[in-house]
């Protein structure tokens, strides 16, 4: 191969990386805008309606709220207690222990007294085998299963076929739901019927205070891993989620929390096993069911419902979070790849599929071969500098300017951070982000295409820490 080819394919590649980045930068941009609007006017109806009424009603929908657990000691009391205390009229707590390793089943058993109960389980989706159900006559809403260790999506599968109500909330074991969670994320299946879905925002507890499983006091982590995780989940949630939500084209619901109309997702099969993206491979397939179906849906994002959830705070937890979160993604559209400009399943096939297989799936190689040809780009000298420099500069401030509207976002309407200090922080790591840590979490990502055959069958979770004591602070 010549030099002249090899600066033409440079060349090439430097003129792609250009038009790509502008591309992905006016998404988001864009959904930052949808946001804005989106936001004011969730915000007002709030404002307007009464929806706590609705908790001393006896016609709420009921809803069972799942729990899968592998070897959370360290949290599942005080998330138990913290489910507890909603402020919901009638539901159920579906505690699934995964075939944990440590103390998981016997600190929920001893702490809320226990005992097993002889009760039938309807196999509607197949799972592994249950060991036991525990109940207390004291805690009659709290229900407590043993299995086999199958993984997430297997332990969620147990938790349907166990739970009694038309609604299921899933939730992860290292969580703490805000008092009003479930009767906000309830509201768009009392507003439209259709609805099958409904995603609520994640937030990251690191350097907040828990006192009896409920959050007391919002802080700021000192640990700068955690911090540079809560400007991109205000960037994820806030723009993202319901930038794709105002598109009506939302395909991911976080595990950590999310709310499903049962009979819809029995109908699909339930959680697919075997994967460890199951909650955006359940949200991908209830859209690929319902529009080859060709009936109405309605899937959902409402950014009130607060989940609060531990976020790593070493480098390595780092890595397998994220390594896991590619794999799951590559998973979920792999799976689905007849979906891709198929004008059969509308802008989920058409805009959402081909964005997520481009800019989700590919960035991260995309990203890393321009950090490789852009120095080579200069040694073969196709590089003009002075544009180098000027694009380089006006993609990060562009990045920059994303996360500080996030930021300004959340300061407009939930107000979480109201401290003139929390706001300088969350905009100086907000600035830094694109300075080294943006460029980790892609080479983590990286690692995760390259480990997919391997890995993609694995939970790959990290140590949690108990909620009494302060994280990070």
């Amino acid at each position: 191969m010549d030099w002249l080819l090899i600066k033409r394919i440079i060349l090439y590649f430097n003129n792609f990386v250009l038009y790509y980045v502008l591309c992905i930068n006016f998404i988001y941009f864009l959904q930052l805008i949808l946001s804005a609007f989106s936001l004011s006017d969730y915000i007002r109806k709030i404002l307007y309606s009464d929806f706590k009424k609705y908790v001393a009603s006896d016609n709420m929908i009921l809803i069972s709220v799942l729990v899968p657990a592998f070897n959370e000691e360290e949290t599942i009391v005080e998330n138990i207690k913290s489910l507890l205390s909603l402020n919901y009229p009638t539901f159920e707590i579906v505690v699934v222990n995964d075939g944990s390793k440590d103390e998981t089943l016997n600190k929920v058993l001893k702490s809320f007294n226990l005992k097993l109960v002889n009760q039938p389980i309807r196999s509607i989706i197949k799972t592994k085998k249950v060991r036991g159900i525990y109940k207390s006559l004291d805690i009659p809403n709290l229900v407590v299963i043993d299995k086999e260790n199958g993984g997430k999506a297997d332990a969620l599968n147990v938790g349907i076929n166990v739970s009694r109500y038309p609604i299921f909330a899933a939730i992860d074991a290292d969580s703490i739901l805000e008092n009003d969670s479930l009767v906000r994320v309830i509201m768009p299946f009392i507003e439209n019927r259709k609805t099958i879905a409904v995603g609520g925002i994640v937030r990251i507890a690191n350097g907040s205070s828990v006192k009896g499983g409920m959050i007391k006091n919002v802080g700021l982590p000192k640990n700068n891993v955690a911090m540079f995780q809560i400007v991109e989940y205000l960037r994820a949630f806030l723009t993202g989620r319901m930038g794709w939500d105002s598109m009506g084209s939302l395909l991911i619901i976080s595990g950590a929390f999310g709310a499903f109309k049962k009979s819809n997702v029995i109908e699909v099969g339930g959680y697919t096993a075997n994967t460890i993206g199951e909650d955006m491979e359940l949200v991908v397939k209830l859209h690929e069911y319902m529009r080859k179906n060709k009936r109405e849906y309605n899937i959902k994002f409402i950014p009130d419902p607060v989940c609060w959830t531990q976020a790593p705070e070493r480098l390595k937890d780092l890595r397998s979070q994220r390594r896991r979160w590619q794999i799951g993604l590559m998973d979920s559209l792999l799976r689905h790849k007849k979906i891709l400009f198929n004008p059969k399943y509308g802008s989920i096939g058409l805009i959402a599929a081909p964005y997520f297989w481009l800019f989700e799936m590919f960035g991260p190689v995309i990203e890393i071969l321009g950090y490789i040809l852009i120095p080579l780009s200069y040694i073969v000298g196709i590089l003009n500098v002075r544009f180098f420099i000027l694009f380089l500069a006006a993609s990060i401030l562009y990045g920059v300017i994303l996360s500080i509207g996030a930021i300004l976002l959340e300061e407009y309407t939930f107000n979480k951070y109201p401290t003139l200090r929390q706001l300088f922080k969350l905009t100086f790591y907000g600035i830094i982000e694109n300075f080294g840590y943006r460029q980790l979490t892609v080479l983590y990502r990286i690692e995760g295409i390259i480990r997919f055959q391997r890995l993609k069958h694995s939970w790959g979770k990290f140590k949690r820490q108990n909620f009494n004591k302060k994280i990070s602070k």
